[in-house]
């Protein structure tokens, strides 16, 4: 096993890597921008380096930085977290012809992924069900047109190099489909330096399942259930679940998801962490979309549901070790629901909300796990992704675990900026989230139907306001008096109370 592995990202998912090394005996290394000097990743590694100013261009995506920080630091391997490197095959390549480990699939198999098109291919080769599309990027929206005409409408456009809900469009009229083709090859050239864009039949009322799976050295893997992915806005997971709904109810379809995955990740010489992800219609046909080469940020309701730490398994394979479990082994027991936790106001248009958090109230108890990458005190920057954390929480039933997130959202209280706390109890207690409705369309509806931003404030929030009134005032004690049954322990508290 390793001495020492540095972790090339930040926020919540760089936290999570470090608990899990600290866990294993494992000494971690940091890396930081400017902007992240004082960020609680860099506080809780045991060593820390700085890359540079705070652009991404110049920090996060750096791969000679990275590397540098690497030797200098003595770390034998490096863990890319999800986002900035971890989908690139050119740093999966470069850590290996430096001799460092990269804990992660091949540059081989990123690169074959990492193609849309490409992966289409792979996966229709190793006998996965494909949506129907062309099979190679596109310059020209002529040739985009003839496929639309021949699949009918409406279609999707999609960039050959994209993710993150970049370079996609929806074409639902011939007349739209030059200006929003023209629109998403010039966002894919911004955002990946590709423009290529492919077109595909659009699934109407689709819903967005993935399933988890992992390979070994040695050929040997497994997958770990599904998530449902459905709730999503601009094609960005907003509540992710295991197990789905859907597959929950349908007699066979997650052995068949399972195994279509599996085949489209063999196909790949696939090993390490990885996400097959499908769209699925309500009778149970479904259809490869993509693969994520990394580890997802849902990855925490699959460990709860589970019982699996994925980012140990991540860590024992990338050493040569062997899968410690086999497909008989995974058993899904209960279920886990996500929440994403952004700085942005969603009662203005989900606009990013930077600034430093002048309060913060986590939630705790039975079934519940907060990945966070924040503090009170912290100045949340503009240079990155706002997500501040996932609330995660588990139960014996789905019903159980909504509920479960319920109370502990009532207990979250983030101060000073703007969050997106107050849409997920909307979300959770309506009648078609409730019932498993669902699809990647259910949360434009739900928020076009309009949605009211000031809902009444939990007796939670109603008691931080007074006590902060008064630290703020900060009285004089009142004496208290004595009596014959009152202890002198018993008074010294009440009056330290009062404070």
């Amino acid at each position: 096993m390793f001495q020492k592995v540095l972790v090339a990202n930040r926020g919540e998912i760089a936290l999570r890597v470090i608990r899990t090394l600290r866990e294993m005996g494992i000494r971690s290394v940091a890396v930081y921008s400017d902007a992240d000097r004082a960020s609680l990743h860099v506080r809780k590694a045991d060593e820390a380096a700085h890359l540079g100013p705070s652009a991404s261009s110049e920090s996060y995506l750096s791969i000679p930085k990275i590397l540098d920080a690497a030797r200098r630091h003595g770390a034998e391997a490096i863990h890319p977290g999800y986002g900035f490197l971890s989908e690139n095959a050119a740093f999966a390549q470069a850590c290996e012809d430096a001799g460092i480990v990269f804990i992660g699939p091949s540059a081989r198999s990123i690169r074959l992924m990492g193609s849309k098109t490409g992966a289409r291919q792979v996966a229709k080769d190793g006998g996965a069900p494909i949506v129907p599309g062309t099979e190679q990027g596109l310059t020209s929206p002529d040739e985009a047109l003839e496929f639309a005409r021949a699949a009918g409408f409406p279609v999707m456009l999609k960039a050959v190099a994209g993710g993150g809900g970049k370079g996609m469009r929806r074409v639902d009229r011939e007349v739209d489909l030059r200006s929003l083709f023209e629109s998403a090859s010039s966002e894919a050239a911004r955002s990946f330096g590709d423009g290529r864009v492919y077109v595909e039949k659009l699934i109407e009322n689709a819903r967005h399942i993935e399933v988890q799976v992992f390979g070994d050295h040695h050929g040997n893997m497994v997958h770990l259930g599904e998530r449902e992915c459905s709730v999503q806005r601009r094609h960005q997971k907003v509540i992710e679940e295991s197990p789905s709904p859907l597959v929950a109810r349908m007699p066979g379809l997650r052995e068949r998801m399972g195994e279509a995955a599996i085949k489209a990740a063999r196909a790949a010489g696939y090993y390490n962490a990885g996400t097959v992800e499908f769209l699925a219609d309500n009778d149970g046909n479904f259809y490869f979309l993509e693969m994520n080469t990394r580890l997802q940020v849902e990855h925490p309701v699959t460990e709860m549901v589970t019982g699996l730490d994925l980012v140990r398994m991540q860590l024992e394979v990338a050493a040569g070790g062997v899968l410690p479990i086999r497909q008989e082994d995974v058993v899904l027991r209960g279920a886990a629901v996500e929440c994403r936790i952004y700085a942005e106001d969603p009662a203005n248009n989900f606009f990013p909300s930077p600034g430093r958090i002048a309060r913060l109230a986590e939630p705790s108890g039975p079934g519940v796990r907060l990945d966070s990458g924040v503090y009170q005190g912290w100045t949340v920057p503009v240079e990155y992704d706002p997500m501040l954390a996932k609330l995660i929480t588990w139960a014996g039933t789905r019903d159980y675990a909504i509920d479960r997130m319920l109370r502990a959202l009532g207990e979250y209280h983030v101060g000073g900026i703007r969050s997106n706390l107050g849409l997920f109890p909307l979300i959770l207690n309506s009648a078609g989230f409730r019932a498993g409705d669902l699809d990647t369309g259910f949360l434009d509806r739900f928020l076009a139907a309009g949605v009211d931003w000031e809902p009444a404030a939990p007796a939670e929030f109603a008691g931080i306001a007074a006590l902060v009134a008064m630290a703020d005032r900060k009285p004089e004690a009142a004496p208290v008096a004595a009596g014959p049954s009152t202890s002198r322990w018993l008074a010294t508290g009440r009056a330290e109370n009062l404070r």
